[in-house]
C-alpha cells in the first residue's frame, strides 16, 4: 500500500513539474512574440543593449526548450530539484546567449563591407547554415543528442539534493547547447528575432530529441537546413518568412 501512495506521489509530482514547465513556455511564446511586433526580423538585426537582448534571449530559450526537456525534468523526484534542475539548464543557455551577443557585436563593429547584404551577406548566411547542416552529421552531435534523449543518462549522473539538481542542469545544459548550438547559429543567421524560424528552429529541436527515430530526424533536418542555406544565400525572396535587409 505504501508503495502504491508514493508511487501515486511520484506521478503527480511529474505531472505538475510537466504541466509547469509547458505553461511558462507557452507564456514565453507570447511574451516573445509580442516583444518581437515592429522588430527587424532580419539578418544582422540589432541586439541592443546587453541587458534587454539578456532578458529577450533568457524568454526565447524558455519558449524554445522547455517542451523539449520536461521527459528530463520529470526524472526527480521534487519539483523543487526539477525546477532547480531547470534553473540551471537555462543558465547555460543565458551563457551562450551573451558568448553571442559579444560575437555578433564584435564583427558589426568591424564594419566589413563585403558583409552587407547586396555585397557578401547572402553567401556569408548560407554558409554558416550550410554549416549547421554538416554539423547534424558529427560524432560531437550524435553523442550530445544520445544524452538529451535518455532520461536513465541523466538519472545516472543526478546528483542527490538541491545543490545536485543545480549542477546536473548545468551539465544537461552544456549537452543541449551541444545538440543545438549550430540550429541556434543557424537562426542568427536568417535572423534571430524572426518568430516564424524561431518556431521552425524550436521544432527541429524538439523532433531530434522527443521521436523515436532519431536518425530519421537528424535526417530530415539536415535536407531542411541545406535547402534553406541554398536558398538563402542564391535565391532570399523565395524563403519562407525571410526578412531581406534593408
Amino acid at each position: 500500500m505504501l508503495q502504491r501512495a508514493t508511487a501515486s506521489t511520484d506521478n503527480l509530482t511529474r505531472i505538475a513539474l510537466g504541466a509547469m514547465l509547458i505553461a511558462v513556455a507557452g507564456v514565453c511564446w507570447a511574451i516573445t512574440a509580442h516583444r518581437m511586433q515592429g522588430m527587424d526580423m532580419g539578418p544582422g538585426t540589432d541586439l541592443g543593449t546587453l541587458g534587454w537582448f539578456a532578458v529577450v534571449w533568457l524568454t526565447m530559450m524558455a519558449a524554445m526548450m522547455l517542451p523539449s526537456l520536461v521527459p528530463m525534468a520529470v526524472t526527480f523526484d521534487r519539483v523543487s530539484r526539477g525546477a532547480l534542475f531547470t534553473l540551471g539548464y537555462l543558465a547555460v543557455w543565458l551563457t551562450v546567449g551573451v558568448l553571442a551577443y559579444g560575437v555578433v557585436k564584435g564583427v558589426g563593429s568591424l564594419d566589413i563591407s563585403w558583409l552587407a547584404w547586396n555585397r557578401g551577406g547572402p553567401y556569408v548566411a548560407g554558409g554558416v547554415i550550410l554549416a549547421a547542416a554538416l554539423y547534424e552529421l558529427t560524432p560531437v552531435k550524435r553523442t550530445c543528442l544520445r544524452h538529451c534523449r535518455h532520461p536513465e543518462l541523466l538519472a545516472s549522473r543526478s546528483r542527490p539534493g538541491a545543490a545536485g539538481a543545480l549542477v546536473t542542469g548545468l551539465e544537461h545544459g552544456g549537452f543541449c547547447v551541444g545538440v543545438s548550438w549550430a540550429l541556434m547559429a543557424a537562426l542568427f543567421a536568417i535572423g534571430v528575432m524572426n518568430v516564424t524560424w524561431m518556431i521552425v528552429v524550436a521544432a527541429l529541436i524538439a523532433i531530434e530529441k522527443l521521436l523515436p527515430w532519431d536518425r530519421a530526424a537528424i535526417g530530415a533536418t539536415v535536407l531542411l537546413v541545406v535547402l534553406l542555406a541554398v536558398g538563402v544565400a542564391f535565391a532570399p525572396h523565395s524563403v519562407p518568412a525571410f526578412t531581406i535587409p534593408g
